[in-house]
């Protein structure tokens, strides 16, 4: 039997030693792509049995070509990177904590309070008003494995927690005490929003104008999901104009950003796109998206397959509610 080969389209580590660990399992040989351009990473992967991707984009073209690729796995969570049509957990514990950190940090004020003392000015007045936590909303656009996860951190601290998400059962809900309500009474409802619905052409520019108008304009909005599900330019309008009291963002439409309209309000954190990092979590990255591998390259059903369908059908449903929510005000 021949030696089966994995191809890396692109790698952020310093070395893939937990992804060869994993593949010496079944004694694939690894073989990364010096360049993330389409011809470097065909140039490795036409003959692969299997693809790692970080960022590079995965087009249908180039799906096309790789005539032997039985599954692309990618390094992280998020999969608009990749074709998927055609192509057809890690870092909970790090993205809902950073969730929950960008939640207190916006509340309580504390990148504005922190510049103020070391600019010299000791001053309470200056950062408030100041809201207590216990008994406000915290609305979750999407109820995956991390949104279930910021539910508890953030009950927690006395919020109640509702959540938007047609295709999660309801039993998912009533085990974690979330209430479950649609995506126009989330907005209205809502003190802080919480972004964790992935990326696909329906959920682009999810969070724009007519959407800021919709929230309470004390609310707050948090994105750890994609950078362009909020349209950048709408947010930096709806503050402007009093629609909601701030936002924190890991991600942006552009990372990084150049000439934001977001960079340098008090009333904005950006960080990074630093949501998914720990030294513990790049090692179970690695190690996840390669025991995907070796489950597929093996004969096994992936764990963490990615369902366009269903992504698909939850994009549309968000949009449609979105939109009837507009046209009944």
């Amino acid at each position: 039997m021949a030696q089966l080969l994995v191809a890396v389209s692109d790698s952020v580590f310093p070395n893939l030693d937990p992804v060869r660990a994993v593949l010496s399992k079944i004694g694939a040989q690894l073989q990364v792509a010096p360049e993330a351009t389409p011809e470097s990473i065909l140039r490795v992967a036409s003959g692969a049995d299997a693809l790692l991707v970080t960022y590079a984009k995965i087009t249908g073209e180039m799906i096309g070509q790789m005539t032997r690729c039985r599954i692309i796995s990618r390094f992280g969570i998020g999969v608009d990177n990749v074709d998927i049509a055609a192509a057809t957990d890690y870092c909970i514990d790090e993205v809902s904590d950073h969730t929950m950190a960008l939640l207190l940090a916006l509340v309580r004020k504390i990148p504005f309070a922190n510049a103020q003392v070391h600019a010299g000015r000791w001053e309470m007045p200056a950062v408030v008003p100041i809201h207590r936590l216990r008994g406000s909303v915290l609305g979750l656009v999407g109820f995956g494995r991390i949104p279930q996860l910021v539910a508890p951190k953030a009950k927690s601290f006395g919020l109640r927690v509702v959540a938007c998400d047609p295709y999660v059962p309801q039993e998912v809900f009533t085990r974690a005490d979330v209430d479950g309500v649609d995506f126009a009474q989330l907005l209205k409802i809502s003190d802080y929003i919480s972004i964790h619905s992935p990326l696909l052409p329906e959920t682009k520019g999810l969070f724009n104008a007519d959407v800021f108008r919709r929230m309470k304009p004390t609310a707050y909005l948090i994105n750890t999901a994609r950078g362009p599900i909020v349209d950048e330019a709408a947010l930096a309008r709806a503050l402007d104009a009093g629609h909601l009291a701030g936002a924190a963002l890991d991600v942006m439409p552009q990372e990084p950003p150049s000439n934001s309209p977001l960079l340098g309000r008090d009333n904005v954190i950006l960080t990074p796109h630093t949501s998914f990092y720990s030294e513990e979590s790049l090692v179970e990255l690695q190690t996840k998206a390669a025991e995907e591998v070796v489950c597929v390259l093996s004969g096994q059903t992936p764990r963490n397959p990615v369902n366009p369908e269903v992504l698909q059908r939850t994009a549309q449903t968000l949009r449609s509610s979105a939109a009837s929510g507009v046209a009944e005000a």
